[in-house]
C-alpha cells in the first residue's frame, strides 16, 4: 500500500500549479486531498497535564478548514458583516492580514463560509457560502480577481450554502456551482476567466480530487446527484455513476482505493467501491462492492474517511438526520466492517504517524491508533467550541478551528 501512496503524491505534485513542501497542507484535506499527513515523531502517549497549547487567539463564525503554507496559516471566517479570507503567522497566531471578499453568509444549518481556501504558490484561492470565488495574494490578502459565480450563471446556490473547497490543478482553479450546464466550472487562476464548464448534476456538498486511475489524470468530483470523471484540462465527461442521496448530501471527497474510485454518503445511502472498466463505447464504472441502505457497513455522512494500509477509519452515521455516530474501520477491498467504536459522536479526522487525530462536534480533540484490530484510545480534551474541520497537521504541531477561536497544539513526541 505504501508504494501507491508514493506514486499518488509524485502524481498530485506534479499537477499542482506550484511546488508544496512536504511539511505543508495547503488545501482541504492535505496535498492529496485524501487526510493524509507525512509527519513523524508524533505522540504516542497522552501528556500529563494535556496537550501543550502553544497560543490560542480569536477568530470568527464559520465552518472553513486552516491551510498551512510558508510558515502562513490561511483560514475563511466571517464577522458582522463580510465572508474574509484571513491569513495568521503559523508559529505565533499573530494575524497577518484579513480580506472581506463578500458579505455574511448566513443559513439554517449554520453562519459562516463552508468551504476551505486553497494556497497555491503566491495566491491564495476562496469560495464563498454564496457561491463568490476570489484570488488574493498570499503575501498581504491584496484581492487579485473576484467572481460572483452563481450570480453570473443566474444559478440558485446550494441549500446549505456552496461547500466546494477549490483545486488547483495547472493553470485552472475548480469549483462546484449546480448550475445546469455547469455543475464544475475551471477559471484561470491568473485572471479569473471562465475556461470550462461540464455537466447539469445539483452541486451537493463535496470537493473534488485529482486522482490518477488506469494511468489516467482525472478530475473526480461527487455531485448531488452522482459520482463522475472529467478530463482536467477541457471538463470533457469520461464517466458518470448515479448516487442520489436525500437532500443532495453527497460531501466526502472521492478517494481512489487500489485503481478504484471509493464514494460514500450518510442519510442511509452508504459506500460503494468502482471499477472503472474501459469498453468499445469509453470508461464505464462498475460496483466492485457496494453496502447500501440501514444495514451498510459505512454511511459517511460528512466526514472524507481515511485510507490507512488497506484499511477505512470512518465516522459511520446511523439513521437519517444523523441520531448516532459510530467510528469504524473497514476492510477498503471488501467494505467488511472490521470493528465499530460505538456511539463515538461526530468529528472529524487526520492521520499521521500511525494515529488518528480527531476533532469531535463537541470541542475534544482524541488521539487514537490507527489500527484494524480494534479501537484503540491514546486520550482526549475538551479544548474548545464544537468543530467540524479535521485537524491541521505541520511541523508537529495540530491547528483547529471553531466558531470563536483559532488554536495550536505541539503535538511533536518529546
Amino acid at each position: 500500500m505504501a508504494h501507491r501512496f508514493i506514486f499518488a503524491a509524485v502524481v498530485a505534485l506534479s499537477l499542482i500549479g506550484s511546488p508544496v513542501k512536504g511539511e505543508d497542507w495547503p488545501q482541504f484535506l492535505g496535498p492529496l486531498r485524501n487526510g493524509i499527513s507525512q509527519e513523524k515523531n508524533l505522540l504516542d502517549a497522552w501528556p500529563d497535564g494535556g496537550l501543550p497549547e502553544v497560543w490560542r487567539v480569536d477568530g470568527g463564525i464559520g465552518m472553513s478548514g486552516v491551510v498551512v503554507a510558508g510558515g502562513r496559516l490561511v483560514t475563511l471566517w466571517q464577522d458582522d458583516d463580510h465572508q474574509q479570507v484571513v491569513a495568521l503567522a503559523a508559529d505565533t497566531g499573530k494575524r497577518l492580514w484579513q480580506t472581506p471578499i463578500a458579505p455574511a453568509f448566513r443559513n439554517s444549518m449554520g453562519n459562516g463560509p463552508r468551504a476551505t481556501p486553497t494556497i497555491d504558490g503566491p495566491h491564495v484561492f476562496a469560495y464563498t457560502g454564496e457561491g463568490v470565488l476570489a484570488a488574493v495574494q498570499l503575501a498581504d490578502g491584496k484581492l487579485v480577481w473576484k467572481r460572483e459565480v452563481l450570480d453570473d450563471l443566474d444559478a440558485n446556490q446550494a441549500d446549505y450554502g456552496m461547500a466546494c473547497s477549490p483545486l488547483v490543478i495547472g493553470d485552472l482553479v475548480v469549483v462546484a456551482t449546480g448550475a445546469p450546464g455547469a455543475s464544475l466550472m475551471a477559471f484561470d487562476k491568473t485572471t479569473g476567466a471562465v475556461k470550462w464548464q461540464s455537466g447539469n448534476d445539483s452541486a451537493g456538498y463535496s470537493s473534488p480530487a485529482l486522482l490518477d486511475l488506469a494511468g489516467t489524470k482525472q478530475l473526480v468530483a461527487f455531485t448531488g446527484e452522482s459520482a463522475i470523471g472529467l478530463v482536467p484540462e477541457t471538463g470533457e465527461p469520461l464517466w458518470r455513476y448515479p448516487f442520489k442521496t436525500d437532500y443532495d448530501c453527497n460531501v466526502i471527497t472521492p478517494l481512489v482505493i487500489d485503481n478504484k474510485v471509493f464514494i460514500s454518503a450518510g442519510e442511509n445511502r452508504g459506500s460503494v467501491l468502482l471499477e472503472l472498466v474501459k469498453g468499445p463505447d469509453g470508461v464505464k464504472p462498475r460496483e466492485f462492492w457496494s453496502s447500501l441502505g440501514n444495514m451498510s457497513s459505512l454511511r459517511a455522512e460528512w466526514q472524507t474517511p481515511l485510507l490507512v494500509d488497506g484499511c477505512l477509519y470512518a465516522f459511520d452515521n446511523v439513521g437519517s438526520a444523523g441520531p448516532v455516530t459510530n467510528l469504524v474501520c473497514l476492510d477498503a477491498a471488501t467494505g467488511k466492517q472490521l470493528w465499530m467504536q460505538r456511539r463515538f459522536g461526530k468529528g472529524n479526522a487526520t492521520y499521521a504517524d500511525g494515529k488518528l487525530f480527531i476533532a469531535t462536534m463537541v470541542g475534544e480533540i482524541v488521539i487514537a491508533r490507527a489500527d484494524p484490530h480494534g479501537y484503540v484510545e491514546l486520550g482526549r480534551e475538551a479544548i474548545m467550541g464544537g468543530s467540524r474541520q479535521a485537524p491541521t497537521i505541520v511541523d508537529g504541531r495540530l491547528y483547529l478551528r471553531d466558531n470563536r477561536e483559532v488554536m495550536c497544539l505541539n503535538v511533536r513526541r518529546k
